[in-house]
């Protein structure tokens, strides 16, 4: 069982689902340790709740040294797409290097997040590269909760934000093939709980996290076209042909707003759980509760994660 008043460490308590997270642990009166690569980047905790320390994945020493005297560590860290530096490859040896690091320092519990449908046959590298860590995991001395979330969403969410933006300002959506693969999204704070809940104890478990509701793209589009009271003809075309319009408006705003990668994964159906939902919140009510800030502007994943650091 967790040790109440034991400090938790995060990675990426600054960014989206690790932020929920820690939301949850602050509230509970956890003092929390944020392994980041943005220290300096603007946040909503005073450093007396949460306390900001720059990761060094290359020194093991200074990483080990960065979790002692922790009781469980949430790890967030991942990269949605290869961008400048950063790959799968070395997110994959990155993430080694944290668990070596976690064992050495004496951690109790790792909760990682990953997501739905891992595979190390996947001819993607992204679910390749989770299910690689996957089996890290479980292989190392470490006892460990593996949460897969499908499609998250909240007020920092991009994709399901982004497509909401795109249906405010075009009355044409473009859908890559039939449009009739699936999705079930789950609330950022859902995911919280259900990684803050494994953390609690020591059974080492697998744990995928996904809504109450499972939709067709195309019925996600509308919906989302419905709570913002708007009007939208979708316009099915090949992958290639929508991926070609995604990039031409990615120059635009200057941004990577979907890969090709991730346009598979979501016509393969790899975006939706095969277990009982563990998330609550209903995404049509979080859309009408929210309307008039969903897709009120672009967020941008490159402004987000890499420009100005």
């Amino acid at each position: 069982m967790s040790i109440p008043g034991s400090t938790v460490v995060i990675t990426g308590a600054f960014s989206y689902t690790g932020k929920y997270i820690a939301r949850r642990l602050v509230a509970a009166g956890r003092p929390v340790r944020q392994l980041t690569g943005h220290p300096a980047r603007p946040h909503e905790f005073p450093p007396a709740q949460v306390e900001a320390v720059l990761y060094n994945f290359q020194n093991p020493a200074a990483l080990e040294r960065s979790l002692e005297g922790a009781d469980i560590l949430y790890n967030t860290y991942w990269v949605r797409f290869e961008h400048g530096g950063d790959s799968f490859e070395k997110a994959i040896a990155n993430t080694r290097a944290l668990i070596r690091a976690a064992e050495a320092a004496g951690v109790r519990r790792f909760v990682h997040l990953s997501v739905t449908n891992p595979s190390l046959d996947s001819p993607l590298p992204y679910y390749r590269g989770k299910a690689l860590l996957e089996r890290a995991i479980a292989e190392s001395k470490l006892s460990y909760a593996i949460v897969r979330p499908t499609v998250v969403f909240g007020v920092e969410d991009i994709l399901i934000n982004n497509m909401a933006w795109v249906i405010r300002h075009w009355p044409v959506f473009a859908v890559p093939g039939s449009g009739e693969y699936l999705l079930q999204p789950v609330f950022a704070e859902d995911v919280a709980e259900i990684a803050t809940s494994a953390g609690a104890h020591d059974k080492s478990e697998i744990l995928d996290a996904a809504g109450p509701d499972t939709f067709t793209f195309n019925e996600l589009v509308e919906l989302i076209a419905q709570a913002l009271g708007r009007r939208v003809r979708l316009l099915h075309l090949s992958p290639g042909q929508t991926l070609a319009l995604i990039r031409m408006l990615g120059l635009a705003v200057r941004d990577v707003i979907l890969t090709r990668e991730e346009i598979a994964g979501l016509m393969a159906n790899l975006l939706v759980s095969h277990e009982p939902p563990r998330g609550r919140a209903r995404l049509v009510d979080w859309m009408e509760e929210n309307s008039t800030r969903l897709g009120a502007g672009y967020a941008s994943e490159l402004d987000r994660h890499f420009r100005g650091r």
